[in-house]
């Protein structure tokens, strides 16, 4: 790696370090070093996964997958923000990873420092990955890996609720038919929508369904259909649809708040099926409506499996069929169950849709998503996000209006 290369690594880092800031689905723990010896046949794997411990069925896929190319595998799981940092850290010594799976908003920052391959150059094949799901993870027009798993965002309602209150969920297609639930819901002595609106990646993660589904667009936060996103949220809190506390909600209290079985909708992600199970009510999913109609364009979490450059480019035949292992068909049936995640094929969406019907919702938001850092957005996307959370705060807090609120995200980000 040249010079250029190293000088880019080290203003990559700040970026990272905001994109995985407000990671969306986080997980704790794990922790270690890599050795890398070209003649020892070990190959090393970095994963956002320390939950998964020696024997799980994450690390004897990996294993498998090992011995399927012949080599041996040396995992380390490091939390989502600290492995970025230290793959910035590894690519500056010269002692990257072979295998990298890593957030999908790092993926184009990660890229533009020189740290990945394209997958022209390492022969991924992405053919049967949904587009939406593949362009997080591109940038300049060349791609630099492919996605393991995909998590989005949706409406969760309580059956219960909606029916003490009148409401029927055919009948909630678009934001005018929703608020007009709300109102019923709150007319019903009950409580109607609760959301993270933090100032963090959080906050905005979770504004985007409704930011997108107005018809707005990342390079305009100010644009009128921006503005009347911004006002649904709060016309909401005004009126009390939603209550003021999603403005220091994470996306673990709202779902703390709707888990308590007083509201009607909460908006939240796969990663919380678990709990929804356990919730003592029954529930359902609903795709984030668009202002009118339709499914909203929700935000796609995940990460990505990707090949770091290395100084020995004759690694890159094995590497490659350790990622294709990892990815292949049946594979990421089993992975993506594993991580709650919805795959990034159709073949094997269908799969997942056959063997739980309450994944079809979470398939349908996840094909009409997109990543954050699509549409070349790249390393723009953080100092974006960040205005524009900033802006939701302001907004709802009362400190300005949604309008002016916006205006001053646009200046910042100019």
């Amino acid at each position: 790696m040249n010079r250029s290369s190293r000088r880019r690594l080290t203003a990559a880092a700040l970026t990272v370090v905001a994109i995985t800031a407000g990671a969306t689905a986080c997980s704790t723990g794990g922790s270690g070093t890599s050795t890398k010896d070209a003649d020892s046949g070990t190959y090393t794997i970095w994963d956002p996964y320390p939950q998964f411990a020696k024997g799980s069925a994450w690390t004897k896929l990996l294993d498998k997958c090992g011995t399927q190319a012949g080599v041996k595998v040396q995992r380390t799981g490091y939390d989502t923000s600290d492995l970025a940092n230290k793959t910035l850290l590894a690519a500056q010594q010269g002692n990257s990873p072979d295998v990298l799976i890593v957030d999908n908003p790092v993926v184009s920052t990660l890229a533009e420092a020189g740290v990945l391959t394209t997958t022209d150059e390492n022969k991924l094949d992405t053919s049967k990955v949904d587009p939406n799901l593949l362009a997080a993870g591109q940038s300049g027009g060349k791609t630099y890996g492919t996605p393991i798993g995909a998590n989005t965002l949706a409406l969760y309602y309580n059956k219960e609720v909606l029916k003490e209150a009148g409401v029927d969920i055919a009948s909630v297609k678009d934001w005018k038919s929703l608020t007009a639930a709300l109102a019923k819901v709150k007319k019903a002595g009950k409580k109607g929508i609760t959301f993270s609106a933090i100032g963090t990646e959080e906050g905005s993660f979770q504004f985007l369904p409704w930011f997108w589904g107005s018809g707005a667009q990342l390079t305009q936060v100010d644009s009128a259909e921006a503005v009347s996103a911004l006002s649904l949220w709060k016309g909401w809190l005004d009126k009390g649809y939603a209550p003021n506390s999603v403005i220091n909600n994470t996306q673990t209290t709202s779902w703390q708040e709707f888990a308590g079985g007083d509201y009607a909708f909460a908006e939240n992600g796969t990663w919380q099926l678990a709990g929804a199970e356990k919730a003592g009510f029954d529930y359902g999913v609903l795709p984030v409506p668009g202002s009118g109609g339709g499914s909203a364009a929700a935000p796609t979490g995940g990460e990505f499996v990707t090949l770091p450059v290395q100084e020995d480019t004759g690694r890159y035949t094995t590497s490659q069929k350790l990622a294709a292992c990892l990815t292949s068909t049946q594979n990421l049936y089993d992975t993506d169950t594993t991580l709650s995640y919805v795959a990034p094929t159709g073949e094997v969406q269908d799969k997942q849709v056959a063997a739980n019907p309450a994944l079809k919702p979470w398939v349908e938001a996840v094909k009409a998503a997109k990543g954050r850092t699509s549409g070349d957005l790249g390393t723009k996307y953080p100092k974006i996000s960040e205005q524009l959370w900033k802006a939701v705060q302001s907004a709802l807090s009362g400190a300005k209006p949604p309008k002016d609120a916006l205006a001053s995200a646009q200046a910042a980000v100019k």
